[in-house]
Parts: C-alpha cells; sequence; structure tokens
C-alpha cells in the first residue's frame, strides 16, 4: 500500500488578469477588470520609450489584478468556457500558463457593459507545490529545489482532470 506524498501535490497558487492600453482604453480597461472580479485594480507604469506608440517612461500603460482564494477556481471555469475549453500545449510552461480572452461577452453569465465597450484581457494561471514558502520567507530562508517546480506534463494532467480542458 503505498501513500501519494502530500507535499508533491500541486494546486492554483494564483490568477492573474491583465490589460492594456493607454488613456481611455486604460480607463475602459480598469472597469473591466474591477467588473469581472470586484478586487482592486493596480495600474502599470512604461519603463521604456516607444515612440511609434507614443510611451514614454512612467505612463500608465496597464492593469492587472491578481486572484487567490476560493473565486479564483469559478472565474476561470468561465474563462475557460469562453475559449471553448481549449488550450495549445505552446501556452503551459513551469509553473504557469497563460491565455488570452478575446472578448469578456464570450464568458457564460456576463452581460455587455455600455461604458466598457468590447474588451479582452489575459490570464495567466500559476502553479505551486506545498513548501515554496520556505524560498519567500525573510527569517530562515530556504531553497526551493528544482524538484518543487511544476512541470508542463503535471499542469497538462491537472488541467485535463480538474477542469476538463482539450489541449491541442
Amino acid at each position: 500500500m503505498t501513500e501519494e506524498n502530500i507535499m508533491r501535490n500541486i494546486e492554483i497558487e494564483k490568477v492573474v488578469l491583465n490589460c492594456g492600453g493607454t488613456e481611455d482604453k486604460l480607463v475602459k480597461s480598469a472597469k473591466l477588470l474591477n467588473f469581472l472580479t470586484g478586487k482592486k485594480i493596480k495600474q502599470v507604469s512604461s519603463v521604456k520609450r516607444i515612440p511609434s506608440f507614443g510611451v514614454r517612461p512612467g505612463l500608465k500603460t496597464g492593469c492587472m489584478v491578481t486572484l487567490r482564494g476560493k473565486e479564483k477556481e469559478d472565474l476561470l471555469r468561465g474563462f475557460f468556457a469562453a475559449i471553448d475549453n481549449k488550450l495549445k500545449k505552446k501556452q503551459i510552461k513551469e509553473n504557469h500558463f497563460s491565455f488570452g480572452v478575446p472578448e469578456y461577452l464570450e464568458i457564460p453569465n456576463i452581460e455587455y457593459q455600455r461604458d466598457i465597450g468590447i474588451l479582452g484581457f489575459d490570464v495567466t494561471v500559476v502553479f505551486k507545490r506545498k513548501g515554496k514558502r520556505t524560498g519567500l520567507k525573510k527569517i530562515k530562508k530556504g531553497k526551493i529545489p528544482s524538484k518543487q517546480k511544476v512541470s508542463a506534463e503535471e499542469i497538462i494532467d491537472f488541467l485535463k482532470t480538474k477542469f476538463n480542458l482539450e489541449i491541442e
């Protein structure tokens, strides 16, 4: 009788939603993320200068929100439904995967918001194993071995069993 080591189980650490844009589109993006999550939005500033896009250092160019806790799985199911429960294998990397939702209207039970318009956003899901905190704490900090990282194959198995996703 072999028991599975609970320290090897993987879980979703956080879900990060982000949207880009400047000026008017940035305001609409922040409204969209707040509408979807009900959480406080963090605005992201540019570091580089890109003259062709009118971007300069210090200019607000995006917004993001991080979800932790119970509500993240329910939202994830809606985001997966918006992309027809399909992910490409190249979107899945070590410890995380990312995908884009082209229009928030494709999410089930979400209605069109006139003040937002039609916008899309990006979703990044980060995975972890138990014991990750040892490398993050300030006092008696430890090193996290490479076997604690979550491989792409483990993420694929997790997504197939928990969310019934189809990986192409």
